[in-house]
C-alpha cells in the first residue's frame, strides 16, 4: 500500500512538471509571436501618418507584414531624444514605451521620434500620448520637413465609445482632418480639436459629435505632447 502512494505521488509530481514545462514553453512561443505582432501594428500605423508620400502607388494597408518591415528598416530613421531635446545615443526610438515614460518623473521621461525619407523630401513623426473619457489615448502626427505642415496623423485609444469617442481610430475622416494643418504659430502648439466645428480652418479640425471629452482630450494631448519635441525640433531649424 505505502510503494502504491509512492508511486502515485511520484506520478503525478513527474505529470505536474511535465505540464509546467508545456505551459511555459506554449506562453513563450505565444508571447514572442504577440510581441511580433504588436511591432508590425505599430510600424504600420507610424507609416500610415506618411502614406500619401510612399511612392509608387503604394498603400500601407496593402503591404504584407514583411513589407511594412523592410520599407521601415530601409526607409524609417529611429531617434531617442529626452526633455531637453538631446539625442540619447544607441537607442532605438521604437523601443520607447510612453505608457511607461509617463510614469516617470517629467524630466526624465524620453521621447521617440521617427524620420521617414522618401527621395524628396524628410517627415517627422512624433508620437503623443493623453488621456480621453475612459482611458489612454494615443497618436502619430507626421510633419513636412517645414516642421509646421502636418502631413498626416493616426490615433488609438484602448476603451473609448464605439461611435462616439473611439470615432479618432475607427474614422478616417478624423486624422483625415488633420492633413495640411499648422501645428505652431507664434512658437507655440495652436493645432486643436473644436466643439461645433472648426473656425480657424489653418489651426483647427472639428470635434466628433457627442465625444466633447475625448476631443478635448485629443486637443490636450497633441498640445502638451507635441510642446515637448519643440526643444529638439528647434535645435533642427537653427
Amino acid at each position: 500500500m505505502e510503494s502504491s502512494n509512492k508511486y502515485i505521488i511520484t506520478f503525478i509530481i513527474i505529470m505536474t512538471v511535465i505540464a509546467a514545462v508545456a505551459l511555459a514553453g506554449m506562453r513563450e512561443i505565444t508571447m514572442s509571436a504577440s510581441t511580433k505582432n504588436e511591432e508590425i501594428f505599430n510600424k504600420r500605423s507610424i507609416l500610415l501618418t506618411v502614406n500619401d508620400y510612399l511612392g509608387d502607388g503604394l498603400n500601407v494597408s496593402d503591404l504584407t507584414d514583411e513589407q511594412v518591415l523592410k520599407m521601415f528598416k530601409e526607409q524609417v530613421e529611429q531617434v531617442v531624444i529626452n526633455q531637453k531635446g538631446e539625442v540619447v545615443p544607441n537607442m532605438l526610438a521604437e523601443k520607447i514605451d510612453l505608457a511607461v515614460e509617463k510614469k516617470k518623473a517629467e524630466s526624465e521621461r524620453l521621447l521617440p521620434l521617427f524620420v521617414f525619407k522618401n527621395d524628396k523630401e524628410k517627415f517627422y513623426i512624433l508620437s503623443v500620448r493623453g488621456s480621453g473619457l475612459w482611458d489612454e489615448i494615443w497618436g502619430n502626427i507626421a510633419v513636412k520637413s517645414d516642421l509646421n505642415t502636418i502631413a498626416g496623423a493616426t490615433f488609438d485609444h484602448k476603451g473609448e465609445t464605439p461611435g462616439l469617442g473611439a470615432e479618432i481610430k475607427d474614422n478616417p475622416s478624423f486624422p483625415g482632418q488633420f492633413v495640411g494643418k499648422q501645428l505652431f504659430r507664434d512658437g507655440e502648439v495652436a493645432i486643436l480639436v473644436r466643439k461645433g466645428g472648426s473656425q480657424d480652418k489653418m489651426y483647427e479640425v472639428d470635434g466628433i459629435s457627442g465625444a466633447t471629452i475625448t476631443s478635448d482630450g485629443v486637443t490636450e494631448m497633441l498640445q502638451r505632447g507635441i510642446a515637448n519635441y519643440l526643444p529638439y525640433l528647434e535645435t533642427i531649424q537653427n
